[in-house]
Order: C-alpha cells, then structure tokens, then sequence
C-alpha cells in the first residue's frame, strides 16, 4: 500500500505504540489517590510535559481534550462565553477547518454576529481584510496555522497582533502544522491553540488545547478534571501516545522535514510535467513540507480516487471528514477555483513513514489515470 494521506491521519510511531502500550497496563484513574492513581497522574504528567515542551509551554496551561474538534469547541465556546461585556462577535478566516465554520455557522443562528474573511487566489488570509472585520464588539479571532487542504501556511502572529489591538483574542488551529514544522505557541502571540495526536503519529481520540496565562475560558461542561476546564476521565492511553509522538516528531523535524519536502516536491514536480496544465494550489505561498493538492482540469476526483485505491494508492480529495460530500471543497471555491476545477483535485500527503519508493508508485501511476479519466469525460 502506498499511504498518501497523512494529512486524514498518520500512521502511529512506534514511539507511540509503545507508549499507548505501557499506559494500558496502568489501569488506574488519574484522579485517584491511591498507588494505581499515582501511577497513572504520573504517566498524564510526563506526557503533558511532553507535549508542553514540543510547543515551548508551561505543561499547566495544556487541557487535555479527545481531539481537535472538542478543543476548537471549548476554545471557541469558552472564549465567547468568557468575553467581556459588549464583545460578541467572532471573525474566522474563509478557509478555516470545518469544525471551526459549522460551529460558526451554528452560532450565527443562535444570534452571535459572525464575519468571514477571505483569501488571496494562494489560499492566505487577506490581513487588510481582517483588520477591518475585527471591531469593538470582537471577541475572538480563528485563524489556523497550516490548511489541511492545501498546505498554505497563514501569517497567524500578525493575525494575532490585529486582534490583540482590537482588544479580541486569537485562537489558532495548529492542528495540521504541529509535529511537521516547528511551532513556538508564545512567539505566534495567539491565546489559544489545538492539536491533534493524529496527525503526528499518535493513536486517534487524543488532543489539547493550550490556554495562554491570563486568557478566560468558561468551562463547557461540570466536572474536576484538567483544572476544571475540561470534564471526563482522561484517555491515559491516548494521551500518553499523543506525548510521546510529538517529542519524537519534534526531535526528527531537522531532518524529516526536509526529507518530506524534497519527497512532495519530486512529486509535484513529476505530476506537472507529466500532465501540462495541472495547478498546485497554493503553490506560491509557503506550505507544509508534505502537502500536494493538485487540480488536473477535466478530471473528476472521485473517479481517480476510487481508481487509485485499486492500484493501493491512498489519497483523498481534501479533508477526510467531508468525504462523500456532494458539495466542492470550500477552501478552494475560497480561493477562487470553479467547482468543476475543485472536483479535478486531489490532495496527496506525504509524513514520516513516506518513502522514494511511494512517489515512484504514484508517479507511475496517477499520471495515466488521470487521461483515462479525462478521455472518458471527454466521450460524448
């Protein structure tokens, strides 16, 4: 099989795996005083302080989530709940993840006033846009670190600085980003931030989401666990992967990076010459080393991904929790292109466990496909 779709998920490092294992065995409940308990806070402990050094934080400013859509939620509903008198409102960029619009959108419904800003034809935020849309009456600002979808890295410290001079906060989904470039929370000035074990070769069901000191957040849920931020017994297991996954990403970065990058660019560079006319999107703003989405015009990605699969070939149209939606990506209608140009697309993702021998595979393969796919749209 070859996996080129990390950017859904990745495979677990063994790091992790051995991680995940050894928590298993301690079965006690991380609230509970008595030896099993202490065994189990101490392997939470080591992995929040894990995690906090991965992102250059202090470990008591981590809540432990089960992933990335509940920390988006606690940060987003806690920020808005927690605001001052008279801010209200909520700004998020046009390309945010779709945990973060359809929670907007949700929002909107119930009354909260909400602004959508856009993106350039490389898919990053419009700065002088932002600066106007936030106000007043802002609360909080999203705007996430790398898109899943295409890559493009956003220039979120200078977000940040907009809204803290509008007297709003920021939070950043650094779900896509954390684990594949460095990411140093304080030095991108954001108040609140969400990763995801998954994406970096954890186990699935684990995340956190880091609060900056001083920041309110109201709690969402009763209970005692994380400081009270967080209710739910934690997943041990999980998170234990999750600190263990990221410290490993984190020490390969200088290295494995650059090894991701020249793999996505061999590919990218292979696709393109083969078949003339196909578009990188986002190809000329700064990405994640292993991001590729790619429109072949006259194509249909469904049809080249149910042909990929059969040639074991793992990829996806964008992101994964979309899949089988009958309506076109929003982060490209975002970024301009057609709805018959964001059905020609396809994101191949490349990680940690990619290889040469996964770019020759795909090289050899898509490009053929692709014209079959073409000539049988093209078939009156």
């Amino acid at each position: 099989m070859t996996y080129l779709d990390h950017n859904a998920i990745t495979p677990v490092r063994p790091e992790a795996e051995a991680a995940v294992l050894r928590a298993l065995r301690a079965f006690g409940n991380p609230s509970s005083v008595h030896a099993a308990g202490r065994e189990a806070r101490a392997l939470l402990d080591e992995a929040r302080g894990r995690v906090a050094a991965a992102l250059h934080v202090h470990p008591r400013d981590l809540v432990f989530t089960s992933g990335a859509t509940e920390s988006a939620t606690l940060a987003i509903r806690g920020a808005l709940a927690a605001a001052p008198e008279g801010r209200t409102g909520l700004v998020v960029t046009a390309v945010e993840h779709p945990c973060v619009l359809d929670l907007a959108r949700n929002l909107a419904l119930g009354g909260t006033p909400v602004q959508v800003v856009p993106v350039d034809r490389d898919g990053v935020v419009d700065l002088e846009v932002l600066g106007h849309a936030v106000g007043a009456e802002t609360a909080l600002v999203c705007c996430m670190l790398a898109n899943n979808e295409t890559g493009v890295l956003h220039p979120v410290a200078e977000a940040a600085d907009l809204a803290h001079a509008a007297g709003a906060i920021l939070f950043c989904d650094a779900v896509q980003a954390a684990g594949k470039i460095p990411v140093d929370l304080p030095a991108l000035r954001v108040d609140l931030a969400a990763i995801t074990a998954q994406k970096f070769g954890g186990a699935r069901g684990a995340g956190a989401l880091w609060i900056a000191p001083g920041v309110r957040l109201a709690p969402v849920a009763g209970g005692h666990q994380e400081r009270g931020r967080r209710a739910g017994t934690e997943n041990l297991p999980g998170l234990a992967g999750m600190g263990a996954a990221l410290e490993a990403a984190v020490a390969a970065l200088p290295v494995d990076a650059e090894r991701v990058r020249r793999l996505r660019d061999r590919l990218e560079g292979g696709l393109v010459a083969a078949l003339p006319g196909s578009r990188v999107n986002g190809g000329g703003a700064d990405r994640l080393p292993g991001t590729l989405s790619i429109t072949f015009p006259g194509s249909d990605g469904e049809t080249m991904l149910i042909s990929l699969d059969l040639e074991g070939i793992c990829a996806s149209a964008g992101a994964a929790c979309t899949s089988g939606s009958t309506t076109p990506s929003h982060v490209l209608s975002a970024m301009g292109l057609t709805v018959d140009e964001a059905r020609a697309t396809l994101r191949l993702s490349l990680g940690w466990s990619s290889t040469d021998a996964d770019v020759d595979h795909a090289l050899r393969v898509l490009p053929g496909i692709v014209r079959k796919v073409r000539d049988a749209l093209a078939a009156p």
